[in-house]
């Protein structure tokens, strides 16, 4: 795993936000950070534990914001945020490979098998819901090599056949819900959340939402 700061300013309110699968900070940065610092948490091609993520404890008040697969491994480091207020999970779900709780299996393996060339055009093009958005991404893209980003996902994958049965245990307090998700069916996100008993809010948009929103707190407003 690695971690960078977009914004490290000593504030009391910390937000950590774990990304989901190939992506980096670089399309985020549009997001204002206002009275929070944030600490963005990203490529898991390893599962060890960032540094800045175990020197967090001056904080007053932190919140856990996770997307996509890095739902799936947040929760595999739920002891790390026993006290965390709030803890918010949006388009993925703690068994991101499966057939009713995730992505379905033979979807997932055909994008594992053709990853590198998923990543050169049509994996994106899935991920933003309009070709707006989609241009909006080309202007501040990804800058991870597509080597690197086809190995993460082997190693997620790696990691998520080892885990057999996975709890919540009460961990996530909300979650987020695209309506027009592509990469991660709706209605398996939804299935999953009801199972564990997490509060749902279903929005109007794809699978990465954030265009639509102008800063960090926002999502936690959602609540």
């Amino acid at each position: 795993m690695k971690s960078c700061w977009l914004n490290n300013q000593n504030n009391e309110n910390l937000i950590v936000f774990f990304a989901g699968w190939s992506f980096d900070e670089k399309p985020f940065k549009f997001l204002q950070c206002n009275n929070y610092d944030v600490l963005f948490v990203y490529d898991y091609n390893n599962f060890e534990i960032p540094q800045e993520l175990k020197n967090i404890n001056q904080y007053k008040h932190k919140f856990l914001i996770t997307w996509s697969m890095g739902v799936f491994v947040a929760n595999l480091l739920k002891d790390i945020f026993t006290d965390f207020e709030y803890k918010m999970a949006i388009n993925g779900t703690i068994s991101p490979v499966d057939n009713e709780f995730g992505i379905p299996v033979k979807m997932f393996e055909l994008t594992l098998k053709h990853a590198k060339i998923g990543l050169e055009g049509k994996f994106y093009k899935n991920v933003f819901q309009t070709e707006e958005e989609f241009q909006k991404y080309e202007k501040t893209p990804v800058e991870r090599t597509i080597e690197n980003r086809v190995s993460e996902l082997e190693n997620l994958y790696s990691e998520i056949k080892e885990q057999k049965e996975i709890t919540t245990k009460e961990f996530y307090n909300f979650a987020i819900v695209s309506e027009f998700d592509k990469i991660i069916p709706p209605k398996n996100q939804i299935a999953s959340h009801n199972k564990n008993t997490v509060k749902v809010l279903k929005i109007p948009y794809g699978h990465f939402p954030f265009y639509h929103y102008s800063s960090w707190d926002e999502f936690l407003e959602c609540k």
